[in-house]
């Protein structure tokens, strides 16, 4: 396309290497920029007669959440512009979300949105949904895993690919998705959400982040994108490490699910693998993914602490050493929810 933005190029070349080239993919779509740039090049691929994409299918998923007045006018808008660019088949679907949720509206609308994809998938026969997170999603995401003091995989940002989920924008920023959306002349929604310093990553995205960039440095985005790869592989290789030392030291459960892991090869491992193991037991015991703080008190029972526990771990999944002259001695137990 002659006098088309490079990220034009760029986002076609990226939307070909994630969508299913046998099947249907949707389209994630709220009307923004970023959803219509990732809509636009899906439709590029949607309308190939011949080539690797010649098979795939686009069809897209609009999720009304509910929160905005005009939510509904919003979705009937953008199902209009993604049947104008020829995707098939187009559904609205609802998110049920709680603004009064203990976990905060960010998560809950999350929450409602990825569920709300899954039913779309079910109901519509579609095996991958494309995401149009950008870079400039990515720099949020990093700089929040740090204000938090999370580790290595929250530092490692938004994966491309998870599950049926794929990220194909995330080399792309806000701005290259805003000049694909002018050159092909569509009209976005600016969800007035983005820029409410109420909600965290609105702060981040508004306030925090041009500060940085202002004060800082102007390529301290690129930084923090570079962060997050660097992270992840970094993340990728301690969990494969992990995981193979996960069953060297682990007995077989017994009848209730109770789990033990052997003390004194669990401490000779670097703590880096070792928080990494005793979360591997706890998820395998039933639990949820555990927090930094829970597996440093969990951690303390294999290093030496006094105490032998419990220490209650997410989804009530307990965790003790055993104790002198009983035979769980010499190992740390993981008690599942119901045992």
């Amino acid at each position: 396309m002659a006098g088309a933005p490079s990220a034009w190029h760029a986002a076609r070349r990226a939307v070909g290497e994630m969508l299913d080239p046998q099947g249907l993919s949707l389209v994630a779509c709220s009307g923004g920029a970023d959803s219509l740039a990732l809509a636009t090049a899906a439709a590029w691929h949607h309308q190939r007669t011949t080539g690797p994409s010649a098979e795939a299918r686009l069809g897209g998923v609009v999720v009304d959440h509910h929160l905005h007045p005009d939510s509904e006018e919003v979705a009937g808008r953008t199902v209009g512009q993604l049947k104008d660019l020829g995707l098939d088949p187009v559904r609205i679907f609802s998110a049920e979300v709680d603004p009064a949720s203990p976990v905060g509206p960010e998560a809950a609308a999350r929450t409602g949105r990825y569920r709300a994809f899954r039913q779309a998938m079910a109901d519509l026969g579609a095996s991958t949904v494309l995401l149009a997170h950008t870079k400039d999603d990515q720099a949020e995401q990093v700089l929040l895993g740090l204000a938090r003091g999370s580790g290595t995989r929250s530092l490692a940002g938004i994966p491309a690919a998870r599950g049926p989920f794929r990220r194909p924008l995330l080399e792309l920023s806000r701005a290259d998705t805003e000049a694909i959306c002018a050159h092909h002349q569509l009209k976005w929604w600016n969800d007035p959400a983005n820029a409410d310093p109420r909600f965290l990553r609105s702060k981040v995205r508004a306030e925090i982040l041009p500060y940085l960039e202002r004060e800082l440095s102007g390529t301290v985005k690129d930084a923090l994108v570079r962060t997050a790869r660097i992270a992840a592989d970094d993340a990728d290789y301690m969990e494969s490490q992990a995981k193979e030392v996960f069953p060297a030291l682990l007995e077989d459960p017994d009848p209730t699910g109770t789990l033990r892991l052997h003390l004194k090869g669990l401490r000779a491992q670097p703590p880096a693998i070792r928080r990494r193991v005793i979360a591997l037991a706890v998820a395998a015991a039933g639990g949820a993914n555990p927090s930094f703080e829970r597996l440093t008190a969990a951690e303390k029972l294999v290093t030496g602490s006094r105490s032998a526990g419990p220490v209650e771990m997410e989804g009530h999944v307990r965790i003790r050493r055993g104790a002198r002259q009983t035979p769980d001695y010499g190992k740390l137990v993981v008690v599942p929810p119901s045992g």
